[in-house]
């Protein structure tokens, strides 16, 4: 049996467990019977119900504990074995490696986050990851990464032999398509939303450079006074300077955070939009992009890490440190209706180009390769 370790996706973590779910439930319904899962519950995980037909193991600790546990079972050559019983082939979808000696055993690496901007990680997470990921690395048979940009990254700042790393694009879930107009009025009914707003989705982190997207805001708002900005996901941390700024300024009637949003509401929400921003100077992959495009909503993005690589020609892309560039880019998709048609055809094309079946054929391949070897 091969396990997957889905423990993001049991704490709803929002990237990362996106990822373990959508990759096990491909996994299972290309070859079912094959797969189990493992996770750490916690004191308050939750099961997927897609999920939970699966042959499962578990452990039940806090989430700080259970990493230092599996650090500290690295450093002192401490089997877990016995957390996956029939065990032929473990794989760590979270920056997170059991020792697992005698195992074949592959590590998903989403970013170098930490590395490349350790002022906006919190001082113990950053601790952590730079002690214990060259530790997994190295220990892990195979590593899998979610883009090129990624992998240069891993390459140059752990000199893995680029042989070792492989490259599987992850895919917008199947729900993430254009919704019908009566849909979209029900959501915008429902969650109250404003009538002229740009979207943006994902955790409220600083890399994800928020207040530079007020800032274009601001500018944007001087020929389109009636526009918002919802920002929709979950505050991850280090977001309290920019909550700040936002009363400071006045915004809080324009600046919107409803927080978590539930996965049904969200094509809804996205196609309400006028425009999505996707701001952020640093992503693994970037699957937002995908998930705007998936449902018919045109991005304006920055030119950093993988978000070219995954938007392609159909985003819109402006440097995320210059602020009058991003408002300008945002202006121009406002005002230029046949731009942005392109660009949402250009945009269902390059989702489509995506998809979570391909991604557990890719990774059935690199699995098979590790047992034949």
């Amino acid at each position: 049996m091969i396990y997957l370790d889905i423990s993001a996706a049991v704490h709803s973590k929002a990237g990362q467990g996106r990822y373990s779910q959508s990759l096990a439930e491909a996994l299972d319904a290309l070859q079912p019977g094959r797969f189990g899962v493992f996770f750490n519950q916690g004191t308050d995980g939750r099961l997927p119900p897609s999920l939970a037909h699966l042959p499962q193991s578990r452990v039940r600790l806090g989430y700080k504990p259970w990493r230092m546990s599996v650090l500290l079972g690295n450093l002192s050559h401490i089997s877990f074995r016995r957390l996956t019983p029939g065990a032929e082939l473990f794989h760590a979808t979270e920056h997170l490696l059991m020792p697992l000696p005698g195992l074949p055993t592959v590590l998903t690496v989403h970013d170098l986050i930490y590395k490349l901007f350790p002022q906006h990680h919190k001082r113990l997470n950053y601790w952590y990851l730079n002690l214990a990921m060259p530790i997994y690395c190295r220990r892990a048979s195979k590593v899998i990464t979610i883009s090129e940009a990624s992998k240069r990254d891993i390459v140059t700042h752990y000199g893995l032999e680029p042989g070792k790393i492989e490259v599987v694009y992850e895919a917008a879930a199947p729900h993430f398509r254009p919704p019908p107009p009566q849909q979209i009025e029900a959501v915008r009914r429902r969650l109250g939303l404003p009538e002229q707003y740009l979207l943006h989705l994902g955790t409220i982190e600083p890399r994800k450079n928020l207040s530079r997207l007020v800032d274009a805001l601001t500018i944007v708002r001087r020929t389109h006074p009636d526009m918002k900005l919802l920002l929709a996901g979950a505050r991850g941390w280090l977001y309290h300077d920019f909550f700040h700024k936002i009363e400071a300024e006045g915004l809080s009637d324009v600046v919107l955070s409803p927080g978590w949003v539930e996965d049904e509401e969200l094509p809804a929400m996205i196609a309400a939009a006028r425009l999505a921003v996707q701001p952020s100077l640093y992503e693994g992959f970037g699957l937002p992009l995908l998930e705007h495009m998936a449902c018919g909503q045109v991005v304006a993005s920055s030119n950093r890490s993988s978000l070219p690589e995954v938007g392609g020609d159909a985003a819109a892309y402006f440097d995320p440190e210059n602020v009058e560039e991003m408002a300008a880019v945002i202006l121009r998709l406002l005002a230029d209706d046949d731009e942005r048609e392109d660009r949402r055809q250009l945009g269902l094309e390059q989702a489509a180009r995506f998809s979570w079946e391909r991604a557990a054929r890719e990774t059935i391949a690199i699995y098979d390769g590790l047992l034949a070897a």
